[in-house]
């Protein structure tokens, strides 16, 4: 039975952003009572904008591994050549981990991908380790997404690794994304029942998540209110025309309009 990838799925803020801008365009295409000041203009950043302290601009030299290319400089090599580089990756690996307790999370990183360059792919296991090892590296340098990618391919290779869950999990949440880091949470309980962590996150995050979609609810009705008064400034009314009403027992919405006498 196939499922579908919960982290494929667009998040609550993606859907109601989508939603917004998808009605800002029709008006802006089909009304043109629509004032200028209610577009979006988009505009190239300037020449001299400086990037440094993005995430994404922080880059480790070689960081991307390359698996096709294993993959095809694999198959020239012989099996004893496979296994000298299966204990060359364990030693980068094991150089690695000398590093990291030392804090010197750059150079650890430098190492697990040395380790992840060489290492043949039918180790699997090994791999996921390197990756999640390497994670935890990038963790320590607040390169939270880029950490999550390693996780994400750590799991990816190994899909009972529980450190790797537990560590992508944290720094989901650390990311302020708490609809993942609980789904990752529950996958830790299936695999380690007594996972003490995964109790603590089941009983924490479930009223964090409410509390978010609670205010991204507020704020797509908000959104929607003043898009709604320009479709309905040409006729005279306004959003406060037209009454919600929340049925208790359902959560549904009912609209009652209302004509204000002049």
């Amino acid at each position: 039975m196939s499922s579908t990838n919960f982290r494929d799925l667009p998040s609550n803020e993606e859907i109601i952003e989508d939603l917004t801008n998808d009605l800002h365009d029709n008006l802006s295409v089909n009304n043109s009572e629509i004032p200028d000041s209610t577009s979006t203009k988009l505009t190239e950043p300037p020449e001299d904008f400086d990037h440094s302290d993005t995430e994404d601009s922080i880059i480790i030299d070689d960081d991307f591994i390359d698996e096709a290319a294993l993959k095809d400089l694999e198959i020239s090599l012989s099996e004893e050549q496979l296994i000298e580089n299966h204990i060359n990756a364990l030693n980068y690996k094991a150089q690695g981990n000398e590093v990291f307790k030392c804090e010197n999370y750059l150079e650890s990183i430098r190492f697990y991908t040395q380790g992840l360059k060489i290492c043949p792919l039918k180790f699997t296991e090994d791999r996921a380790v390197l990756y999640a090892n390497r994670a935890a590296s990038k963790a320590k340098l607040d390169r939270k997404q880029s950490a999550i990618d390693d996780c994400s391919k750590a799991i990816e290779l190994n899909d009972k690794y529980v450190k790797a869950y537990l560590r992508r999990a944290k720094l989901y949440e650390e990311s302020d994304k708490l609809d993942e880091s609980l789904a990752d949470f529950n996958k830790i309980i299936e695999l380690d029942p007594g996972n003490s962590d995964a109790h603590s996150a089941q009983v924490r995050l479930p009223p964090l998540i409410n509390e978010k979609n609670e205010k991204l609810k507020e704020e797509m009705l908000g959104k929607l209110k003043d898009l709604g008064n320009v479709i309905l400034r040409p006729f005279g009314l306004s959003t406060e025309n037209f009454k919600l009403t929340q049925d208790p027992s359902t959560g549904g919405y009912s609209v009652n309009f209302s004509q204000n006498s002049k």
